[in-house]
């Protein structure tokens, strides 16, 4: 294929390692990318909210989100779109009436990065969103906090700007941990007149926090 020979050239002139294994190769190594298949999975995040997630966040998968959203590596994302893809049409089978809605980051975090992860997965995905958030307010980091701790730093972290009121919203994230950051921006929907219908990310790690997966059925891999 002319896109393979291409980055096959760049590689030559422009070695990169491979952000899933480390080898020598291109963004994400064709063994890396098998490891990205989707295999969905859902689990409710609270009793009117259930998160569809393409990937579990282990191995392969979370070295490349963490090369994309930590490193800069925006070039990787081309390898998770199949995966967010499968999770949002999983979450919503019928897409008729609804608007996919990012989860917004800080002013902080974009002018650290340079982008927004999550709107830079949803156009690898093939997919576009409504801007509907401010920028989220500054908070701590979720990583180092407990559940409640997660809870409380994010309390009216979300303000919405536009008119919502009456729309069927699917919330689209990268990972979901525990579920606050979901819990919350879907709150704030609501209380706009919004109905939020589900929830759709790159990868979920419920395990850390002993929730239930069910799985739902394997996607094949999208073109990329």
């Amino acid at each position: 294929m002319l896109w393979d020979a291409v980055l096959d050239a760049l590689a030559v002139v422009l070695p990169v390692d491979c952000a899933g294994c480390g080898r020598p190769d291109r963004g994400v190594c064709d063994d890396c990318r098998r490891g990205l298949e989707p295999e969905v999975v859902s689990r409710p995040v609270d009793p009117g909210l259930r998160v569809w997630s393409g990937l579990d966040y282990d191995g392969v998968a979370r070295e490349v989100l963490l090369a994309l959203k930590r490193d800069g590596r925006v070039a990787v994302a081309r390898a998770l779109g199949p995966a967010l893809g499968a999770a949002v049409v999983a979450a919503c089978p019928d897409p008729s009436g609804i608007r996919i809605v990012a989860v917004p980051g800080t002013r902080a975090a974009f002018r650290r990065r340079g982008f927004d992860p999550v709107r830079v997965l949803l156009g690898r995905a093939g997919l576009g969103s409504w801007r509907v958030f401010s920028p989220a307010r500054p908070h701590r980091a979720q990583k180092l906090l407990t559940v409640g701790e997660r809870e409380a730093n994010l309390r009216g972290a979300f303000r919405v700007r536009r008119a919502v009121a009456g729309h069927r919203i699917l919330l689209v994230d990268d990972v979901v941990t525990t579920g606050a950051t979901l819990r919350e921006a879907a709150r704030a929907l609501r209380e706009a007149g919004a109905e939020v219908v589900a929830a759709a990310v790159v990868a979920s790690t419920p395990r850390l926090y002993g929730s239930a997966q069910s799985p739902i059925r394997d996607f094949p891999r999208g073109a990329d």
